[in-house]
């Protein structure tokens, strides 16, 4: 088949229900790492392979069913008993799920993927019939011919919640699966015992997800013989851009009807409205008239928020659509660098905006990799440090108020203040008089200076310095912030703090030399007044003692590079990460929820975006942590202090 033309919207369901499915059955392949004997997962599985060879099929691709078809097979006989999961053979199977996510990124270009690589079909079929080293049956009651590569841990069975080649077809095509099935190999049937459940498929998790797949070698540091190299999967950057470029979601109809409900009461409104206007025109302007306004603009601002609030909701997905990728993501490094580690994941079903949900990715993809590289100890190490051989890494999600806290936390052995503040000298990133200046919290925060790294050796994993600095970045860009609590020999935790959601934005709306800014509420503490006597100079710079907490004055006019017509007389507290101060303004009206709109062509450090005011007028929702690293650099302060003269001489 050369092409798919007119067969777009099938190809389009098709990797859509596939990706989901191949992303739970990398999680599920992680589960069963753990439980190698569980028959639920291993019937999960084969489901799964089953599923996507079938829908391949209907699409005669037929590279893709070829290399699902061996692997279904492979399950086949894992839960028969007439082959032992060893993690020889697991490398093999991840290698087969990588190179399935390579072809799905061919598809999703509309080309034929390329036949998977020889030598892992040969691989396969060695593992078929039982020629891959320690993948042959075991004896009736053995010991096992290769200690597992993580411990059996309790955890719930799973529940097999996917659709058959069947149900695929029909929620893909709308009909009924033709009366001759798609040429393949025949697949053995499940057992009678282990029926597969059937569900529609629209009741699969939403979202593709892209995982990256590395086939590593077996860990020396675990008592496992290397296996014959399988073919390493290479990045899958067609399958990335597939998820980055996936512009819908699945919404709960219940939302949906919320919204259509609100949209006809605020119709109503509306109307009324309407009305009224048309009788105070013609005069009436008694007192029921203008009462009956009053009461119609209090039900249109209910409605309007109400109608914000459920839009808002119809945007928000489970985090764990993200999440689930992980654990394949860690097991893989974990065997590259001979370490035993465990990803628990909790929090699945906190909801997150879908489009910060994207760009969460690359920072939570680095602070995993992180926690598995330099976090946690080999099994050597933790052993002689008399800790337990297995390293757990967490990764959770709360919903705090109106943000988002994400944890990473690692038992591994800690960072030291001393040794980040040499190695930052080392590299020459700061000066030792300024590294002997910083505290201990304060030298945590040198991981994320661009070119720092702990690592003198360069690896394909790490050691160039770049990352943690392009992770901070990032979580900026969202409005959040990340911080970092380490303990030496105890583990680190890396705290990030993101807003529900960027389209919509609480601000405190400021006002310095007649122009409105907004500055973003989730960072003020409290508004003070200013008074003369109260400032006092301390090393040469303004404070303020509040609360017996001494606190540097920054004058918001200042730090846009404008000179200040009068004396400030309110101070917003801030608090921007650890460090607390006070921005200095003339004025404040109010709190207000506002919609950001990008500035088109150019975005001056410092603005996040702009807006209107309810009187029209143009207010500047600043990036204060921007604004802050700004205020360093002079010519940085000026261009966007030109760029607020140039929108003032515009309006």
């Amino acid at each position: 088949m050369s092409d798919f033309s007119g067969m777009e919207d099938l190809l389009q369901d098709f990797l859509t229900e596939a990706s989901e499915l191949l992303s739970d059955v990398d999680n599920k392949l992680v589960e069963l790492e753990k439980r190698p004997d569980d028959k639920n997962l291993l019937n999960v599985i084969f489901r799964g392979f089953h599923t996507i060879k079938g829908g391949a099929g209907f699409l005669n691709v037929d590279a893709l069913v070829n290399l699902c078809h061996r692997t279904e097979n492979l399950f086949d006989k894992l839960r028969n008993g007439e082959l032992k999961l060893t993690p020889e053979l697991m490398d093999a199977i991840l290698a087969a799920t990588g190179v399935v996510r390579d072809m799905f990124g061919s598809l999703s270009q509309s080309r034929p993927p390329a036949p998977a690589d020889a030598a892992l079909l040969t691989q396969l079929d060695d593992a078929l019939e039982g020629r891959l080293p320690s993948a042959a049956a075991p004896a009736p009651a053995p010991a096992p011919a290769a200690p597992p590569a993580a411990a059996p841990v309790a955890a719930p069975a799973s529940q097999g919640n996917e659709p058959d080649w069947v149900m695929l077809h029909a929620a893909i095509t709308g009909t009924p699966m033709p009366a001759a099935k798609p040429a393949s190999a025949p697949v053995p049937a499940a057992p009678a015992a282990a029926p597969a459940p059937v569900v529609s498929a629209a009741s699969l998790p939403a979202a593709p997800v892209s995982v990256p797949a590395v086939t590593t070698p077996a860990a020396p540091a675990m008592g496992l013989k290397p296996a014959a190299p399988a073919p390493a999967s290479k990045p899958q950057p067609a399958a990335q851009q597939l998820a980055a470029q996936e512009t819908t979601i699945r919404i709960d109809t219940n939302r949906l009807d919320q919204v259509l409900n609100l949209s006809g009461e605020i119709g109503l409104t509306k109307n009324r409205l309407t009305t009224l206007r048309t009788d105070i025109l013609n005069g009436k302007t008694d007192t029921t008239t203008l009462k009956a306004l009053d009461e119609a603009i209090g039900q249109l601002d209910l409605l309007v928020s109400d109608l914000q609030n459920a839009v808002m909701k119809t945007r928000m997905q489970p985090i764990g659509r993200l999440f689930q990728k992980y654990p394949r993501l860690a097991r893989d490094l974990a065997r590259q660098l001979g370490k035993d580690v465990e990803l628990v994941i909790s929090g699945e079903e906190t909801e997150l905006d879908k489009t910060m949900l994207e760009d969460l990715n690359d920072p939570l993809v680095h602070l995993v990799r992180n926690a598995v590289d330099h976090g946690v100890e080999t099994i050597e190490e933790r052993i002689a440090a008399g800790k337990p051989p297995k390293s757990i890494v967490q990764l959770s999600a709360t919903q705090v108020g109106d943000h988002i806290l994400i944890e990473i936390v690692d038992d591994g052995k800690g960072m030291r203040a001393d040794f980040l503040r040499r190695k930052a000298v080392e590299k020459g990133l700061i000066d030792l008089e300024t590294a002997n200046s910083l505290d201990d919290k304060q030298a945590l925060q040198l991981v994320f200076m661009p070119g720092f790294s702990t690592k003198d050796q360069i690896s394909s994993v790490s050691g160039r310095g770049v990352g943690m600095d392009v992770v901070k970045t990032n979580i900026q860009k969202l409005n959040g912030r990340i911080d970092i609590h380490s303990v030496v020999g105890e583990g680190t935790r890396f705290a990030i703090s993101l807003p529900l959601t960027l389209a919509i934005l609480p601000v405190l709306v400021v006002k310095v030399c007649d122009q409105p800014f907004g500055v973003p509420l989730a960072m003020v503490r409290e508004i003070i007044p200013i008074r003369s006597e109260q400032v006092q100079e301390v090393s040469g710079r303004a404070t303020i003692v509040v609360r017996d907490e001494i606190l540097s004055v920054r004058s918001l006019a200042r730090l846009l590079g404008w000179q200040e017509t009068q004396t400030p007389q309110f101070g917003v507290l801030m608090q921007s990460g650890e460090n607390s101060f006070i921005l200095a303004i003339d004025s404040f009206i109010g709190r207000d929820d506002v919609v950001i709109k990008p500035l088109q062509n150019i975005r001056p450090r410092g603005v996040a975006g702009a807006t209107l005011s309810g009187d029209g007028s143009v207010v500047l929702v600043l990036d204060m942590e921007d604004l802050l690293e700004d205020n360093q650099s002079d010519q940085s302060a000026i261009k966007t202090s030109q760029f607020l003269e140039m929108l003032s001489n515009k309006a």
